[in-house]
């Protein structure tokens, strides 16, 4: 079966769209047109429409979305319908910050392991995650299986970073650093500035 591509606009699109239903959900609000979730997101109708189709038929022409189904179906695709343990990489005040983030919870990502280089931070704890030595990070990300990091480190560093947590088997970075990683295509890097 071939893979489709579906382009990072998209997916970030989808998040979007994600949090916009939850909330009507907590309205109360049950079904929805296209044309009333895009109302509020300043996104045209059409492209609402298009992003879903990638991945199947979802509403009914005339009748609008079911707004309950919609949620499960886009956590699905997004992949916070499951529990995704993460490490955090960088433990300055962003990283710290970030490891403490309640809404994470509300996403399925658990933080599990924090990772450092500089000797007066490693064994310390920030929110109950020890802070590790960034040597011990292929060991950790293989035995705990984990494929998403999360890159707080200063921009001049991050590319030797990212291609550290790729070594170590990192499939998806949510990059916190500010600057572009040149990391291989296989590799889902979402920029947070």
């Amino acid at each position: 079966m071939k893979k489709k591509y579906i382009s990072p606009e998209t997916i970030k699109r989808l998040t979007v769209y994600l949090r916009h239903l939850e909330i009507l959900k907590e309205q109360g609000v049950e079904i929805i047109s296209s044309e009333e979730i895009t109302s509020f997101l300043n996104i045209p109708p059409a492209q609402f429409r298009k992003d879903l189709s990638y991945f199947g038929e979802f509403g009914k022409r005339g009748v609008g979305y079911n707004i309950e189904n919609l949620i499960k179906v886009i956590k699905k695709i997004i992949g916070v319908d499951r529990k995704n343990n993460v490490v955090v990489i960088g433990v300055g005040r962003l990283g710290s910050a970030l490891i403490g983030y309640p809404g994470f919870s509300k996403l399925n990502i658990n933080i599990v392991g924090a990772f450092d280089n500089n000797p007066q931070k490693i064994g310390k704890v920030v929110e109950g995650i020890k802070i590790m030595d960034i040597k011990e990070l292929k060991k950790f990300v293989k035995k705990n299986n984990i494929k998403i990091a999360i890159l707080s480190v200063p921009a001049d560093v991050a590319q030797s970073v990212g291609e550290l947590a790729v070594e170590a088997g990192i499939k998806g970075i949510l990059n916190f650093a500010h600057t572009p990683l040149g990391l291989p295509s296989d590799i889902n890097i979402v920029n947070v500035d």
